[in-house]
């Protein structure tokens, strides 16, 4: 068989083992294919995308579900760019835009995320740096990235899913590490790219998002070298940008909608904030900070806070005109539209839940356009004006309505405690000389993996190395396995098989 003419289908490690679909006329939908036959795509089934599926009591988006319409949204981006014509130059100068590749980067762009959605995220990174000694920390889009190429073990070789160079880097949002590539690193531009600014409360930690951990650090060279010249090294490719926008629109538009059909959206709740905002927004825009901090209770606050937030971070593209259309067109699309009619479970409900999106996803794919020199906050591929304002609305709502709840914030803390016992109890495990031969055989793996990687005179390097395992090993977890294994690991389960230990 010829290697691929393409050099973005170039493979790190081109003898392994072929997965599915490899005799496919694409390798872009070979990669597809081996994605989808992963046990970590199974997996996200069973992974918070806000609230617990078992939680909610209702039907709601999971990390899978959410990533097949992240995948059905950039597909139809990436045919709709490459069909019209009047951005092939363009895309081609770029580096290109194949709609295999931003599905199959859209079906892994979660592969690494762990049990409990964000929450999860940020209790792994906190308990990584903080309890493990693990500079990286945790991330969720780096995690995904060491799954596609290190941690997926096919028996003695540690090979990734050997996937393509325009996958991988397709699926890096953010093309850096967490400190230290690229040189100079992101963080310190003025202003700094989108995610490359450090946490707040941790200036010196480096980013808050970042691609990929120093031991992948030169997968993602490779993955970007057919791109070197094209595009900055800090930028997303194209196809990167066509998956982060899919994801930003598909979170916007099925979050509100899975708050509908819980109930959590209330019509008069939202109401008031967007029409309290419309009616006062001279007076809103008029006032200082300070005084608009004292009136965080009053409806139409929450709303302004964001218009501002908007000038202070994406001062590029924040318009005040269209700032006020998209809350107007927000308004009568939700609050005169979706939410006037409470759901109710009926084939009427469903239908009118399924136009609502089908309408809004419409809206915003025929609003995407390529740019050859964006902002730095931004990609190649980005929304019209006013249909970004839309998705900062939407998201606004979801935030404001659902995020912000106390008995929400309730069930994460006690998820967060979870987690971090978890954490705890498996590196107690991991400590006790006598049960080193009774280890979960995936984290004696991931153990080894993990010291493998490290250079031999790394300070603590099995100290380090236990803890990047104990973090894999429980990113790799879905919410209920968390579950299980820590009531195993405290006593307090009377069964003696779960599913907790089959990894």
């Amino acid at each position: 068989m010829e290697p691929p003419a393409d050099p973005r289908a170039r493979r790190l490690f081109g003898g392994s083992a072929r997965a599915l679909g490899d005799l496919a006329a694409s390798p872009f939908r070979a990669d597809r294919d081996r994605i989808v036959a992963s046990p970590f795509f199974a997996r996200l089934n069973g992974v918070t995308q806000v609230v617990s599926p078992g939680g909610s009591g209702l039907l709601v988006h999971n990390r899978l579900t959410h990533s097949l319409k992240v995948a059905q949204v950039a597909r139809a981006i990436a045919e709709r760019l490459t069909a019209d014509g009047e951005h092939g130059d363009l895309l081609e100068k770029l580096g290109g835009c194949d709609p295999d590749v931003v599905e199959a980067a859209a079906l892994a762009h979660d592969l690494g995320h762990p049990p409990f959605g964000h929450l999860g995220e940020r209790v792994l990174d906190r308990l990584a740096r903080q309890r493990l000694g693990l500079t990286d920390g945790f991330e969720g889009n780096a995690q995904s990235y060491r799954i596609v190429t290190s941690t997926e073990i096919r028996g003695a070789a540690t090979t990734g899913l050997d996937l393509t160079a325009a996958v991988r880097a397709a699926m890096l949002k953010y093309p850096w590490t967490r400190l230290d590539h690229p040189d100079p690193h992101p963080r310190l531009m003025d202003p700094p790219p989108r995610g490359a600014t450090p946490p707040p409360d941790d200036p010196g930690s480096g980013s808050s998002k970042f691609g990929a951990y120093r031991t992948e650090v030169d997968d993602l060279r490779q993955a970007r070298e057919p791109f070197v010249g094209r595009i900055p090294d800090w930028q997303q490719t194209v196809e990167a940008s066509v998956m982060d926008t899919a994801d930003d629109i598909a979170y916007a538009i099925h979050d509100v909608e899975d708050f509908y059909r819980v109930g959590v959206l209330q019509q008069g709740a939202v109401a008031a904030e967007l029409m309290a905002w419309q009616r006062e927004s001279g007076h809103y825009r008029a006032i200082t900070d300070a005084a608009l901090a004292a009136a965080a209770r009053r409806p139409g606050s929450a709303i302004e806070r964001l218009r501002r937030q908007l000038h202070r971070k994406d001062a590029w593209v924040a318009d005040d005109e269209a700032f006020a259309a998209a809350v107007e067109h927000v308004r009568e699309e939700l609050v005169e539209g979706l939410l006037a009619m409470p759901f109710d479970g009926s084939i009427e409900a469903e239908q009118y839940v399924a136009r609502f999106s089908a309408r809004w996803t419409t809206r915003f794919v025929d609003a995407i356009t390529v740019v050859e020199r964006p902002s730095v906050r931004s990609g190649h591929v980005l929304l019209a004006p006013a249909q970004w304002h839309e998705v900062q609305v939407l998201k606004f709502v979801h935030h404001r309505f659902v995020l912000a709840r106390p008995d929400l914030a309730l069930h994460q803390r006690g998820q967060a405690r979870l987690l971090g016992t978890l954490v705890e109890a498996l590196l107690d495990w991991l400590l006790d000389p006598e049960e080193e031969s009774r280890l979960p055989r995936r984290l004696h793996d991931l153990v080894e993996l993990a010291e493998a990687e490290l250079h031999p005179r790394t300070p603590d390097r099995i100290g380090r190395a236990r803890g990047r395992a104990i973090v894999d090993f429980v990113a790799q977890l879905t919410d209920g396995q968390a579950v299980a294994m820590l009531d195993s690991l405290s006593g307090r389960s009377g069964a003696l098989w779960t599913d907790a230990f089959v990894l």
